[in-house]
C-alpha cells in the first residue's frame, strides 16, 4: 500500500511539474500584442510568424451641441520577415457613425483608411540594469477609406517605444513620435505623439494597466490636442490567444468623451 501511494504521489508530482514546465515554456514563447493602449510592445512577432489583433471599438462624445456615437473594428496584422523586423497592416476597419444635433440625426458608414508600416526591434530589455526594450515604428497612412472616413493624402509617422521590466512582474512603457498630416485646405503640418503606461499582474495570465495617451498633439488650427486617461485588462488564454478590454476618458475638447474597446489577438 505504502509503495503504491509513493508511486502515485511521485506520478502526481511529475505530472504537476510537467504541466508547470509546459506553461512556463508556453509563457516564454507567448504572443505579445500591441493592443490595447497607446504604448505598443517593443517586441516583434519573430521570423515567419504572424499576429492578428482585432476587436470592437465604441466612441461616445458630446461637443458643441452634437452627440456622436462611433463603432469601429480596429485591426492590426503583423508579419515577421526577420527576427527583429515585421511588416504591419493597420486600419480602424468598418465604421458606423451616428451624429445627433438640434436638426436631427445623420448616419454614415464605411471603411476607414489603411496604414502600411514596419517595426524594428532595436534593443532587448534588461530589468537588472534598468535597460528598456526599444523598437522603432514607421507607418504610412493612406487615403484609402470610404469618403466619410477618408483622411487627406499620405500621412507618415515615426514612433519610438520603450518598455521596462520592473520588480514583481510590473512593467512601464513610454512611446513618443511625430506624424505629418494635411488640413482640408491642403496645407501640411507636423504633430506629436506621446504616451506612458504602467502595468501589473492581477492573477495568473491576467494583467492590468493604466495609461495617459496623447495620440494627437497639434495646434488648434491643426486639430488640437487629443489626450485621454485610460485603463484596461488582458487575459492570456494560451500562448497564442489573448483577450483584452479597455476604457479611456477624454481629457480635452478634441478627444472623445469615452472610448471602449474589446479585443482579441491570435498568433499563427
Amino acid at each position: 500500500m505504502t509503495s503504491s501511494l509513493l508511486r502515485g504521489g511521485t506520478a502526481a508530482l511529475l505530472i504537476a511539474a510537467a504541466s508547470m514546465s509546459a506553461w512556463a515554456a508556453d509563457e516564454a514563447d507567448a504572443i505579445e500584442p500591441d493592443q490595447p493602449g497607446i504604448v505598443e510592445s517593443s517586441s516583434t512577432v519573430g521570423q515567419g510568424r504572424a499576429l492578428l489583433e482585432t476587436g470592437l471599438g465604441y466612441q461616445r462624445d458630446k461637443s458643441d451641441g452634437v452627440r456622436n456615437r462611433l463603432w469601429s473594428t480596429p485591426t492590426l496584422l503583423r508579419f515577421g520577415f526577420a527576427e527583429d523586423w515585421e511588416l504591419r497592416v493597420e486600419t480602424d476597419g468598418y465604421q458606423r457613425l451616428r451624429a445627433t444635433d438640434a436638426d436631427g440625426t445623420t448616419r454614415a458608414s464605411g471603411w476607414a483608411d489603411t496604414a502600411l508600416g514596419v517595426k524594428w526591434h532595436w534593443q532587448d530589455s534588461d530589468g537588472e540594469h534598468a535597460k528598456p526594450g526599444l523598437a522603432w515604428l514607421l507607418h504610412m497612412d493612406m487615403d484609402s477609406g470610404s469618403a466619410a472616413f477618408r483622411g487627406q493624402g499620405l500621412r507618415p509617422s515615426l514612433r519610438l517605444t520603450a518598455e521596462w521590466d520592473l520588480p514583481r512582474d510590473w512593467s512601464a512603457g513610454v512611446i513618443g513620435g511625430l506624424y505629418r498630416d494635411r488640413r482640408e485646405d491642403g496645407g501640411h503640418f507636423v504633430g506629436g505623439i506621446l504616451g506612458a503606461s504602467l502595468g501589473w499582474p492581477i492573477a495568473e495570465r491576467w494583467k492590468g494597466y493604466v495609461e495617459i495617451a496623447g495620440d494627437q498633439l497639434a495646434s488648434t488650427r491643426n486639430g488640437g490636442r487629443s489626450v485621454s486617461a485610460g485603463t484596461g485588462v488582458t487575459w492570456l488564454v494560451d500562448r497564442r490567444v489573448q483577450l483584452d478590454a479597455s476604457l479611456n476618458r477624454g481629457l480635452t475638447k478634441q478627444t472623445p468623451d469615452w472610448v471602449l474597446g474589446l479585443g482579441v489577438s491570435i498568433g499563427f
